[in-house]
C-alpha cells in the first residue's frame, strides 16, 4: 500500500479523481442559494442546472453561481494536469489524469458515485492537452447554443466536432501517444451521462436554456 502511495503516477491519478469529484455546482448552490440542485431542475450538478434552478429565485445570483460553477469545473482537472506537467509526467500519464478528472466529476466519490455530465471538466482538460480540436469544438458549441438554445444538444454537437477535428488535424493519433483513445474515452463518458437528455430530446421534452 505504501509503495503504491509512493508512486508519483498513482498519486496524480488519485488527485485527479478526488479533485475532479468535487461537486462545485452542488456546493455553491447549497451554500449561497440554499438550494439542492440534485433535487431540482434536471438534478444535474453542472452550471446549466445551477443557472436554471436559481434563476427564478435570484437571477443575478444565478448568473454568478453558474459562471463560478463553469469555471471551477473546467479548472479542477487542469490544476492536476499543471502539477503533473511540472513534475515531468509523460504524455500518457497526463492523458490518464485527464480521463480520471472527468470520471471524478461524472462519478463523484462525494455524491455516491453520481455526478455531472463532464462537459466543463472535459473542456478544461482537453483545452490543456488538445487545444486546437477543442477550440473547434467550442466554436461548434457556440453556434449550436446560439441557434438551438438547448444545452445538451449543443454539448453533443461540440462532442462530434471534437472527434472529427481530432482525426482531421492528427490523422496518425494525438502527438505523444499516437492514438485518439483518451479522447474517445472522454467522449463516450460524456455521451453516456447525456442518455437521459437524449431520451428527452427524442420525446421533445428537453427544456431550452432561456
Amino acid at each position: 500500500m505504501f509503495e503504491l502511495l509512493g508512486n508519483l503516477n498513482i498519486l496524480l491519478y488519485l488527485a485527479a479523481y478526488l479533485i475532479g469529484g468535487i461537486p462545485f455546482g452542488y456546493l455553491l448552490a447549497k451554500t449561497f442559494g440554499g438550494v439542492n440542485v440534485k433535487e431540482e431542475g434536471s438534478g444535474n450538478i453542472g452550471a446549466t442546472n445551477v443557472l436554471r434552478v436559481l434563476k427564478a429565485k435570484d437571477p443575478a445570483l444565478a448568473k454568478k453561481l453558474g459562471i463560478a460553477t463553469l469555471l471551477l469545473d473546467a479548472l479542477k482537472g487542469v490544476v492536476v494536469l499543471l502539477a503533473a506537467k511540472l513534475l515531468g509526467a509523460e504524455p500518457a500519464t497526463l492523458w490518464t489524469v485527464a480521463v480520471l478528472a472527468v470520471w471524478g466529476h461524472c462519478f463523484s466519490p462525494y455524491l455516491g458515485f453520481e455526478g455531472g455530465k463532464g462537459v466543463a471538466t472535459g473542456f478544461g482538460v482537453l483545452l490543456f492537452l488538445h487545444p486546437w480540436p477543442t477550440l473547434i469544438a467550442l466554436a461548434a458549441w457556440a453556434v449550436a447554443a446560439k441557434t438551438l438554445k438547448i444545452s445538451s444538444l449543443s454539448s453533443l454537437t461540440a462532442l462530434g466536432a471534437l472527434l472529427i477535428a481530432s482525426y482531421v488535424l492528427y490523422p496518425s493519433g494525438i502527438p505523444g501517444i499516437g492514438t485518439h483513445a483518451p479522447v474517445w474515452v472522454i467522449a463516450i463518458t460524456v455521451l453516456y451521462k447525456h442518455f437521459p437528455n437524449l431520451i428527452r430530446l427524442l420525446r421533445k421534452e428537453e427544456a431550452p436554456v432561456a
